[in-house]
Parts: C-alpha cells; sequence; structure tokens
C-alpha cells in the first residue's frame, strides 16, 4: 500500500478491526518513510452479472434501478422500509450466488415479482401489469387469478404440512 501522503510504497498495519456490519475491515497504518498515519477500508469486491436485455444489449446490473422499480410498485403499500431492504437483499444474493457472468434482464423481472408476491399482492399485481404489459382488464384478471391460485396452493400446502407435526404429537 503506498503512502498517499510521500507515496512510499512500505506501511505497516498498526491496528485492524471489523466495521460496516462485518463486511469491512478498517485498518489502521503508518508510512514507513514519513511516519503519517492513516485508514484504508478493505472488502470483497462481488462482482454483479452483467444483464442481457431483450435486444441482445448488455449493461451493468444497477441495483438503484432495481430499487426504483419495486418501490414504485409499493407506493402507498403497508410494507415496512425494513422488509423492503431484505426484499432487496436477497434479490441482489441471489444473483450474486448464480455464478453467471450474464443473466437475462428477464429473468431478474420474474425474481422481482416473486420477491413482491411475497411483500404485498397489489405491488405484484402493479409491477406485473407493467412489466407484462397489460393492454386490458382481462389481463388484470387472468394475472389475479393466477395470483389468487398460487396463495390457495401455498396455502393448502402448508396446512397440509401441519398432518403429519401433529399426527407425531398424537403418538
Amino acid at each position: 500500500m503506498y503512502c498517499p501522503f510521500c507515496s512510499h510504497e512500505e506501511t505497516k498495519v498498526i491496528d485492524s478491526r471489523l466495521s460496516g456490519e462485518g463486511r469491512q475491515i478498517r485498518r489502521r497504518r503508518q508510512c514507513l518513510d514519513c511516519n503519517e498515519r492513516f485508514t484504508t477500508f478493505e472488502s470483497a469486491e462481488l462482482v454483479m452479472p452483467r444483464l442481457v436485455k431483450s435486444d441482445n444489449s448488455r449493461q451493468p446490473f444497477d441495483e438503484s434501478k432495481l430499487k426504483n422499480s419495486m418501490v414504485r410498485a409499493l407506493e402507498k403499500r403497508p410494507v415496512s422500509s425494513d422488509a423492503f431492504e431484505k426484499a432487496v437483499g436477497r434479490l441482489v444474493h441471489r444473483l450474486r450466488t448464480m455464478g453467471e457472468r450474464e443473466v437475462p434482464s428477464r429473468l431478474i423481472g420474474e425474481l422481482v415479482m416473486e420477491e413482491l408476491r411475497e411483500l404485498d399482492e397489489v405491488a405484484y399485481v402493479r409491477f406485473a401489469s407493467v412489466y407484462r404489459s397489460f393492454q386490458d382488464v382481462t389481463e388484470f384478471q387472468d394475472e389475479i387469478k393466477r395470483l389468487q391460485e398460487i396463495s390457495e396452493a401455498t396455502a393448502s400446502r402448508e396446512q397440509m404440512s401441519l398432518l403429519p407435526e401433529l399426527l407425531g404429537k398424537k403418538k
């Protein structure tokens, strides 16, 4: 590490500690030439995949665009900022852990819809209407029917999973 004061190439680490909720290491350094002290921060560089748009153009992933589209769908809905941040975190984590250099933008849209369906069904339908370019009311109705079917299937699966637990307790 070069000294920012005299550009000498040798420095020593005086102190290291975790910062940024454990996602960074803060290091206090001292130049071996001019003895000036300075602080550096070290963090893992996690590369996000590039997006492949429908016209085959490529662009870097932009987390602010993701957040803005979700915020628009969630506008005036009773979803806490904590739940929103966790949903964004899950999306970004899924993209990082895919291990792909490029992902279709369509996949990100589908992942956003999954998260919005869990957060708020109205926000989900709002996002889906723009994302899938609904042309008329029947497309809204079809999407709402599909959402209801998913909700009913999820509810019945949750009820079914309770049966083995209840049967196990009666023994």
